[in-house]
C-alpha cells in the first residue's frame, strides 16, 4: 500500500530555500541527493534561530545516524521551495526530525523524509549525551505523532 503524501499543514516550522542552477541533474530537475542538503539546511537553520543547541561552542552536538528521503514529484530550478519541519520523537539522546519539501503553490510534498540526530559529547565526538533541556524546550512546539 502507498504511503500518504504529507501536506504543508502537517509541519510546524518553515523555511524558504531557493534552488540553485547547480542543484539540477542532467534530466533538468533537482537531483535526488540535493534534497539531503535541504534537510540539513532546514534543521541547522531552526537550531541556530532558536538557540536550542550551540552548534559551534556547545558541549553537546547532534550527529546524523539515519536518513531517508521519499520523492513524490520533481522540483526544478528556479523554484523557491518551502521546507517544513516537525519532530516525531525526542528520546534520551536522540531526536527524529521529519521534513517535507514543497514546490510553490503546492500543498503536498514533492519530497519528504527524516533524519535522526544522536547527541554526543563535543570533546570526544563519541559518547552519547542526553538531549539538552534547552533543545527539548525548542523542539516541543514542533512535536507531532510519528508518521506511519
Amino acid at each position: 500500500m502507498g504511503k500518504t503524501i504529507p501536506h504543508r499543514a502537517d509541519y510546524r516550522f518553515f523555511l524558504e530555500i531557493p534552488t540553485r542552477w547547480g542543484d539540477q541533474d542532467s534530466f533538468g530537475h533537482v537531483n535526488n541527493a540535493v534534497y539531503y542538503t535541504y534537510f540539513d539546511t532546514l534543521v541547522a537553520h531552526f537550531l541556530n534561530a532558536t538557540g536550542g543547541l550551540d552548534m559551534r561552542n556547545g558541549e553537546v552536538f547532534g550527529v546524523v545516524v539515519e536518513t531517508l528521503c521519499r520523492h513524490h514529484a520533481p522540483a526544478y530550478f528556479p523554484d523557491v521551495l518551502t521546507a517544513g519541519l516537525r519532530v516525531a520523537h525526542i528520546g534520551n539522546s536522540s531526536v527524529r526530525y521529519e521534513i517535507g519539501i514543497f514546490r510553490p503553490g503546492q500543498d503536498t510534498a514533492c519530497a519528504e523524509g527524516h533524519f535522526i540526530h544522536v547527541h554526543v559529547d563535543a570533546a570526544t565526538q563519541s559518547r552519547t549525551q542526553p538531549v539538552p533541556p534547552s533543545l527539548k524546550a525548542a523542539l516541543t512546539p514542533l512535536m507531532v505523532a510519528p508518521a506511519s
